[in-house]
């Protein structure tokens, strides 16, 4: 209740908003509705996810959707944009305070377009961009040809080592060979820590900008669990959904590099951001999608958080130490953050064969291409899995040799037929999604203590 004593507007808003939705699109929903019990009782592996929280799903519902407003705070090309105005600042001092950084652009709609905002202020059409290679564990905006980032601008791939691990040698070798403009430290699939500061002293050496992404990694970074590239990089970008628990979005963010000239030697790298953005590659903003992040950045700010990222790295190397007790290949041998790799074709098995056996019994995990691999992007040799969601439930080390044995149970009971079908054995599908349901029960997500979760919604 409000210090009046009456139900704060917003909240009359969601809640009339909700029974309205039901009374007048019940099958719209129900299918929401079932989407929340799907969520409570599925064992969610997927390293590029989080929960929100409720209060974060609420303010990605505010009535700021039916505000227009380009521009940023205090230079709208629209009126009616004061209450936003605050709302956007709030959410920039925000992220400036969780990432200890001197400039953030909260605008934004995904990293995939903070990447090209960053990459196309820096850099000409045509330009040289090195980035990790996606088979390595790059990703499709670090210049991967079915990306815009690998059409607009001539992309050089580095690779890994024969352990698995970012071969430095090779980035310098091929940075002074090509002299990028832009380097790319980050990843998608790399579960090792990332050494920034070595990137940087490349970068120097040819004259390069260093953007790093940090999208896996943001909520580790923000607590220091892992080594932070805020005031390495020159330009950092991060979206704000997977180990962050905010709404689908972005961020760009600056440290001690904000007033570093860009390219024509004149305009601040913050500047360049902010023009970056708006306008040249977005029109408006996403009112209410920059309220979710501007609550999300809040909560990472909270001891709560710190404990949460501590169970994601420790969950983590318990879970790849258990995969390999039980014969599995874990690619690098470990994790330094919350992502395991398993080669399922060493087992016999493509990824997506293993991902959709797994979705059967309530586990969720995605296929991956892995170093080597021969299989297309659709079917893959590996398997990613993350711990992000399981901390989030409070999960510890025992319930991570459950889950490790939980998914070797029905990759064991497995038969391929080709890349893309199998048989399971329809026993221990129906053993594990009883453990699975069990499991979730006892560790119910941030929202979903009130829900009756769904235990036969997986694929038949």
């Amino acid at each position: 209740m409000s210090p009046t004593g009456q139900e704060p507007c917003q909240t009359r808003l969601l809640r009339h908003g909700a029974e309205l939705l039901h009374r007048a699109d019940p099958a719209l929903a129900t299918l929401l509705d079932a989407e929340v019990r799907h969520q409570a009782g599925t064992l969610a592996m997927v390293a590029s996810a989080s929960a929100a929280d409720p209060s974060v799903l609420a303010a990605g519902g505010a009535a700021l959707s039916n505000v227009t407003a380009e521009g940023y705070p205090g230079a709208r090309y629209h009126p009616g944009a004061v209450h936003f105005d605050g709302v956007e600042r709030l959410a920039v001092e925000r992220a400036k305070a969780a990432f200890l950084a001197q400039y953030a652009n909260v605008q934004p709609h995904s990293c995939s377009s903070a990447n090209f905002s960053v990459l196309s202020s820096l850099m000409p059409v045509g330009g040289v961009l090195l980035g990790l290679d996606l088979d390595a564990g790059g990703h499709l905006t670090h210049g991967s040809p079915a990306s815009v980032t690998g059409r607009h601008f001539n992309a050089v791939h580095y690779g890994l080592c024969a352990d698995g691990r970012i071969d430095y040698a090779s980035v310098a070798e091929l940075a002074r060979a090509h002299r990028p403009a832009v380097i790319v430290a980050g990843a998608s699939a790399y579960p090792r820590m990332i050494d920034f500061a070595r990137f940087r002293a490349i970068a120097d050496s040819v004259g390069a900008y260093l953007l790093a992404d940090i999208s896996h990694i943001a909520g580790l970074v923000v607590t220091g669990d892992h080594p932070s590239p805020i005031d390495i990089a020159h330009v950092t970008t991060t979206s704000t959904y997977k180990q962050l628990g905010g709404p689908r979005g972005g961020l760009i963010l600056i440290g001690r590099e904000h007033r570093t000239p860009g390219p024509d030697g004149r305009t601040t790298l913050a500047r360049l951001m902010q023009q970056a953005v708006f306008p040249r590659s977005q029109g408006t903003p996403n009112p209410a999608a920059i309220a979710a992040k501007a609550r999300a950045l809040d909560l990472v700010t909270k001891p709560e958080f710190k404990e949460t990222t501590r169970r994601i790295v420790e969950n983590a190397r318990v879970l790849a130490a258990a995969f390999t007790a039980s014969g599995h290949r874990v690619l690098t041998g470990g994790t330094d953050n919350h992502m395991v790799l398993l080669d399922v074709w060493r087992r016999g098995l493509t990824g997506v064969v293993a991902e959709r056996a797994l979705e059967e019994c309530g586990i969720l995990a995605n296929r991956n291409r892995i170093p080597g691999d021969t299989k297309p992007p659709l079917v893959a040799g590996g398997l990613r899995l993350g711990t992000n969601l399981l901390a989030q439930r409070g999960m510890g080390p025992a319930e991570m040799a459950d889950c490790a044995r939980l998914l070797d149970t029905v990759l064991g009971a497995t038969t391929p037929v080709d890349d893309t079908s199998y048989r399971l054995v329809p026993e221990v599908r129906a053993e594990v999604r009883g453990e699975v349901a069990r499991l979730c029960a006892r560790f119910p997500l941030p929202f979903s203590e009130s829900v009756t979760p769904e235990t036969t919604g997986a694929r038949q």
